[in-house]
């Protein structure tokens, strides 16, 4: 009898064609004989009196957790082996429900079933991730389901969610899923992009907020990224909460910073492109970086590689290498040194479609530039090669019908197609004519707006210089002492990122 009763409280025991009669009991001690608990049942004990009319009532009236009622053991076996017929029936593998609590009655198992099915889930789908039968539709599913269309989700699409994170199924709303929303709010998440975060990324509503998002998001901020940057970070590649600091961000950070990367650069490339952390250091990033190596990059250039064009590390590197130094060879007459060196100045040369290449090429080519030049042109200034022929055209006709001025000078500074006519070869080439100075293109385009001024209003042509050089890991060289940047105040990393990555 100790062993019975656990704690005081109410029960009602109901009797064959009687009333009901309620009594209060409590925990008996070991030490309390029979005797005692007969006084305590006499004080206790409220009989009502009889119905004067039978009234029938069923055995077990105390709803269970799943909508049915309470079995006895031997109940409950025969309910577990009908259910698991009808799951068969239908298709559905119960071998993973054996320590499943299921529910009383298959019709309580069919309406689960046939709810999944509405939602948009297969059969397939359920055999996948059986542990959903679980879950109640008015307890678990229909709340959870709910708050994610709240939060974003189009109903329409909560098919699929539930088919690529069904766990969440078996989440607290209030204690698992509001904190982890909240969480992407404090992070600058706007509120229309949450359901786009979730979906993209599900196994969010799994994390721990104290864990690993906390982790990553701090760690990125120590090493420059801007707080703000965080939030569109996340719509972007919202992956990069879920990845460790020790074992995935930091050694790929540190790797990169060893190639001449600075922190202050790779914060920016990282606000940009965060995709760029789910790269593999062991798998892609270090094997890409050998192959540049390989393919005569030189080591001191791999920063300015990796930061003007950061989707480098991920690419099938090796395929596209070989297959453009092949086709500049063939086609552009540029040889092995030539393409390491194209690589260097532009490293987006290894995506650019071949066909597209040639679209600049033969242009140059139908204006009877020799092919070798043509070959020193895309060497010393690849941008060439991406420039649309269109504004090539006007370029060119521009530079032979107004200017009037030797093909040559086009070979030696082919920077001049990559620079728009209308707003700065036009104005700058108009201002030398009214000044009655001749110059060099280099001389009166390759410079700010400031310094061509001061040029206009110097009392000589200074002797050109070549353009800043960059080295990662220290200062922009700047020869001459010429400026570079209309804005004086900025720092040293930060001209170098403006002049060198395009994002």
């Amino acid at each position: 009898m100790s062993s019975f009763f656990r704690r005081k409280q109410s029960i009602q025991i109901l009797f064959p064609n009687c009333s009901k009669i309620s009594f209060r009991y409590s925990f008996l001690k070991p030490s309390q004989n029979p005797q005692a608990l007969r006084s305590s049942l006499n004080r206790n004990l409220l009989i009502r009196p009889f119905s004067a009319k039978s009234v029938k009532v069923p055995e077990y009236e105390m709803p269970s957790v799943t909508w049915g009622v309470i079995q006895g053991r031997k109940e409950k076996l025969v309910s577990r082996v009908i259910i698991c017929d009808y799951l068969k029936s239908i298709g559905i593998v119960p071998d993973e429900l054996e320590d499943l609590e299921l529910p009383s009655t298959v019709e309580v198992m069919r309406e689960r079933v046939e709810f999944l099915q509405k939602l948009g889930l297969t059969i397939d789908d359920i055999n996948e991730y059986p542990l959903m039968l679980g879950c109640s539709v008015r307890k678990n599913i229909i709340p959870v389901l709910g708050y994610l269309e709240k939060v974003g989700i189009q109903r329409s699409r909560l098919g699929e969610f539930v088919k690529n994170y069904p766990q969440c199924l078996h989440a607290s709303v209030i204690v698992e899923l509001v904190p982890v929303v909240k969480f992407l709010r404090g992070l600058d998440v706007e509120k229309q992009d949450i359901g786009y975060v979730l979906m993209k990324y599900p196994e969010l509503l799994g994390f721990k907020l104290e864990g690993t998002m906390s982790t990553s998001v701090a760690y990125l901020v120590s090493i420059g990224v801007n707080p703000r940057d965080i939030g569109p970070m996340v719509t972007q590649y919202p992956y990069f909460l879920g990845m460790r600091v020790g074992t995935m961000i930091k050694p790929l950070v540190d790797y990169l910073v060893s190639l001449g990367l600075p922190r202050k650069i790779l914060a920016r490339m990282f606000e940009k492109r965060p995709y760029v952390l789910g790269y593999d250091l062991v798998e892609t990033v270090r094997p890409n970086v050998d192959c540049l190596i390989s393919f005569g990059i030189r080591r001191e250039a791999l920063g300015s590689v990796i930061a003007q064009y950061p989707q480098i590390l991920g690419l099938p590197l090796k395929a596209k290498l070989s297959s453009q130094q092949y086709f500049f060879n063939l086609k552009l007459k540029v040889d092995p040194d030539g393409f390491s060196s194209v690589i260097e100045k532009m490293p987006q040369i290894v995506s650019l479609n071949q066909n597209v290449i040639m679209k600049p090429v033969e242009f140059l080519l139908g204006r009877a530039f020799p092919a070798e030049d043509v070959a020193k042109m895309i060497v010393k200034c690849p941008q060439l090669v991406a420039v649309q022929v269109g504004l090539m055209k006007n370029s060119y006709y521009f530079f032979k019908s107004e200017m009037g001025r030797p093909v040559k000078e086009l070979v030696e500074f082919p920077e001049y197609f990559t620079y728009s006519l209308e707003s700065r070869i036009k104005p700058r080439y108009q201002r030398l004519q009214s000044k009655g100075i001749r110059a060099s293109l280099a001389w009166f385009l390759n410079c700010s707006d400031q310094r061509f001024e001061e040029r206009l209003h110097g009392h000589y042509i200074e002797v050109e210089s070549v353009g800043p050089s960059f080295c990662m890991g220290g200062k922009l060289e700047l020869p001459g002492k010429e400026p570079v940047s209309e804005e004086e105040d900025e720092s040293d990393d930060e001209i170098l990122y403006r002049r060198t990555v395009s994002l």
